[in-house]
């Protein structure tokens, strides 16, 4: 098994010589009460100038102090300049606003390291503080500057980074993505933002909410005169764009309206709480 992990890498690491495909965001929220997507993510992008290849790579994981023990296999293909490729992870599956949608890939079969068979089904990436490497190949990663290593991130309290410190740890409303080229700086080339997961056709990939809509919420589902009408009081809204951007917060009293003047037609997702529980429901704007 090492010989055939040697092979590959040797191919591999002549194929990336001159790749720039890199890890672009995180998301580790993914199905926890109150998240904004139901899933975790990692969404790679090629910054360079040229085609890159993914043939023979892997995604590595590891705990904020423990070693690279879990990965998955990368398909053989290309990214162009500019293109994202978007990885859906695990979940913790219980909650979650957002969905996404057409994943590039969904991580169904998780390896370990040396060899031993499936250990479960996707990645739960750790919430605040984790290591994600991109390798060349299967060999366990030792850290940022090892030979296999195309791309490193480390997270909150890790304990390994490219540069001088960890990026920031996401949340389960926010990722940390790419805010510059690739500095070799964790702490610099990440930032705290809204999650932005995008597939290789360049659209935000995400869907409906999960279905928690109830009688009582919202009365007129399309919204003619700038006003939506509640049948209920409702407290913590919040709508979103189908992206998943937070534009518009507030919250009613029985049977008000809210104004929403400001926002452009097209389809929103809105959300709030009723006597405590969850509530959606997607409206359009005419």
């Amino acid at each position: 098994m090492k010989k055939v992990f040697t092979f590959i890498g040797l191919v591999s690491i002549a194929a990336f010589s001159n790749a720039q495909i890199v890890i672009n965001e995180i998301y580790t929220g993914g199905g926890l009460l109150g998240a904004a997507i139901t899933n975790d993510f990692i969404e790679l992008k090629n910054i360079g100038s040229s085609p890159a290849s993914l043939n023979g790579a892997t995604l590595q994981y590891a705990s904020a102090t423990g070693a690279f023990t879990q990965y998955n296999n990368l398909p053989n293909i290309s990214l162009s300049p500019g293109q994202t490729y978007l990885i859906q992870q695990g979940s913790d599956g219980l909650g979650g606003l957002i969905n996404l949608l057409n994943p590039n890939l969904i991580v169904s079969v998780l390896l370990n390291l040396d060899g031993s068979p499936s250990v479960g089904v996707g990645v739960g990436l750790a919430l605040t503080s984790g290591k994600v490497a991109l390798a060349s190949n299967a060999t366990p990663v030792t850290g940022p500057a090892a030979s296999n290593v195309l791309d490193f991130v480390g997270y909150g309290l890790a304990n390994q980074y490219e540069g001088s410190g960890a990026a920031p740890s996401p949340t389960i409303l926010n990722s940390i993505s790419r805010t510059t080229g690739d500095t070799n700086n964790n702490n610099v080339d990440f930032t705290v933002s809204l999650p932005t997961p995008q597939s290789t056709t360049g659209t935000l990939a995400v869907s409906d909410l999960t279905n928690l809509s109830r009688k009582g919420f919202i009365k007129n589902s399309l919204v003619k005169n700038d006003e939506i009408i509640f049948d209920s009081e409702v407290k913590d809204i919040k709508i979103y764009t189908l992206s998943g951007q937070l534009i518009k917060t507030a919250s009613v009293k029985d049977g008000a309206s809210l104004n929403v003047a400001e926002l452009q037609k097209g389809n929103y997702i809105v959300t709030g709480m009723i006597s405590n529980q969850p509530v959606s429901q997607k409206i359009l704007k005419d």
